[in-house]
């Protein structure tokens, strides 16, 4: 049977990665002089609590080829392996399991996402099923491309304060959209985080997150959803709510923000992909 190979920026929770027999490589995680494995040695919450102790924005970096290597060379005893990945344009997490493809001699098939989270982690989700099901490697990436292709993702930003510690923002626009309480809505574009409006407020930054969904995909009853947050329950109760009254979609799943998401989302940010 085809073998699953990804990394931990895809933000599925534990339970689907068991059961669904996963292969997980953890990315870095570096806060001051500490370096974490995602997943492995550091949860979610206590990123968080680091995170927010810190004056410095933790950086990420991108698993060792090495680590993609021993997976694939273990993993190739009972199957080809397809690895999935974060985007090649967010990271460099494809280039490293191309180079673990020469380094362990294994013909693995790497297919990049073009995407983070959920967004990732569902992509990673249907290729199991589809190994699962008896499908070839050549089959599940067809199939995967397509899916890749009709899926959006739409990201709401609660703070800017990440923003500004990346140096993506200055501190003095960034204090003065706090104070007009501006919140940012981005979404993805060929796998890349693109700016999608500015709103003032929580509730209509909710309420247009969700136009933009619908606009998005018309088809949301027949999707599956996944939503990952850093802190902000709430939010995203309002928006499952919401998404079943209007939509009823097929399913959600709902998930903490992984330490590497996280880093950019900021407390209270949300990614809804489907």
């Amino acid at each position: 049977m085809l073998q699953i190979v990804t990394d931990s920026s895809c933000d599925l929770p534990q339970e689907l990665i068991k059961s669904n027999n996963i292969r997980v490589v953890p990315l870095n995680i570096i806060i001051g002089d500490e370096v974490f494995q995602e997943g492995v040695d550091i949860s979610p919450e206590t990123f968080y609590e680091k995170m927010s102790q810190s004056r410095i924005l933790p950086k990420t970096s991108q698993p060792v080829p090495a680590a993609f290597a021993n997976a694939f060379r273990e993993l190739s005893n009972y199957g080809q392996v397809l690895c999935l990945t974060l985007s090649s344009k967010l990271s460099g997490t494809y280039q490293s399991a191309h180079v673990a493809k020469k380094l362990s001699g294994v013909d693995a098939v790497i297919f990049d996402t073009l995407a983070g989270s959920l967004g990732h982690g569902l992509q990673v989700l249907k290729a199991s099923k589809l190994a699962q099901a008896g499908c070839t490697a050549a089959e599940v990436v067809a199939e995967l491309t397509r899916y890749r292709e009709k899926m959006k993702i739409v990201i709401i930003l609660k703070t800017l304060e990440n923003v500004v510690k990346g140096g993506r923002l200055s501190r003095f626009k960034g204090s003065l959209a706090n104070i007009l309480n501006l919140r940012l809505l981005l979404h993805n574009q060929d796998g890349e985080v693109v700016l999608l409006d500015k709103i003032r407020g929580s509730k209509k930054l909710l309420h247009r997150a969700l136009q933009m969904m619908q606009n998005y995909c018309p088809d949301l009853p027949e999707r599956e959803i996944g939503i990952t947050h850093f802190r902000n329950l709430a939010d995203v109760e309002t928006i499952i709510k919401a998404l079943n009254e209007q939509f009823n979609p097929r399913n959600i799943i709902v998930n903490n923000m992984g330490a590497t998401m996280a880093t950019y989302a900021g407390e209270g940010g949300v990614i809804i992909s489907c």
